[in-house]
């Protein structure tokens, strides 16, 4: 059977049997154009369904790459829901919880704090606040022990900055594991520079695509910087997302 009669997915793309009764069929795992009744007829079916599959899953991963993002790979202050903006000094990360708090809901919380004369905490998890970088290296650790992938990335992020690459690139991966944009956006630097593992601009692009799905207008800019020589369509596509999500420049990020 061949993918053109299979594109409607109501039989298998390589027996031909339907779904009927106890018969299930599974999506191809690398596309949506078939379905198949057994991991055997989708083995068999491979060499055949290849070119088309490789085809769709292009489309797809395009799809997500030129999507206009909902918001910054930044998101929402967790206490007023306002998009936090891309502009690192309008917010402050607490290292209690990992939450990154936009600086007008800080101030309010400061501002309730001494009209009360009340001890200063966090304003989302309300714990006590700690000032000392030891104090503020147990917490970390203790929420990197907890999956947090935002404190694995600050945690990526010191080490980097002290040149330990081999420490930052374990964190900045453990973080991308997880989701975390601004890891994956990090681990696209570390392989363009070659810093701590060698040099590698496959996957450089990988993780600079993994960040700009994530909501990353940095990683967009530096994709379509990549992209300029070769296709410039996808070059300014690149470039008008960024732009509409807010970047001015990679020194505002």
């Amino acid at each position: 059977m061949s993918d053109g009669n299979a594109v409607d997915k109501l039989c298998c793309a390589s027996c031909g049997i339907e779904e009927v009764d106890d018969i299930k069929l599974k999506e191809c795992a690398d596309c949506d154009l078939v379905r198949y009744c057994s991991n055997g007829c989708q083995r068999e079916h491979k060499l055949q369904h290849e070119e088309a599959y490789k085809k769709r899953a292009t489309e797809l991963r395009d799809e997500l790459l030129f999507k206009q993002p909902e918001s910054s790979h930044r998101g929402d202050c967790p206490i007023c829901m306002i998009p936090l903006q891309l502009d690192l000094s309008k917010s402050s990360m607490a290292m209690c919880c990992s939450k990154t708090i936009c600086n007008g809901c800080n101030y309010a919380n400061q501002k309730r704090e001494f009209e009360g004369k009340l001890q200063h905490t966090c304003p989302f998890c309300r714990k006590a606040l700690t000032f000392s970088n030891e104090e503020h290296d147990k917490q970390r650790m203790k929420r990197i022990e907890a999956n947090d992938p935002a404190a694995m990335y600050q945690e990526g992020f010191k080490q980097d900055g002290k040149g330990d690459y081999s420490s930052a690139f374990e964190y900045y991966t453990k973080a991308a594991q997880l989701g975390d944009a601004e890891a994956h956006y990090q681990l696209s630097i570390l392989y363009h520079h070659g810093h701590g593992i060698e040099k590698d601009c496959g996957r450089q692009i990988r993780h600079l695509e993994e960040a700009a799905i994530g909501g990353h207008p940095g990683a967009r800019y530096n994709l379509g910087c990549i992209e300029w020589n070769d296709n410039k369509e996808r070059a300014v596509k690149y470039f008008i997302i960024a732009a509409t999500q807010g970047l001015i420049n990679q020194s505002n990020i």
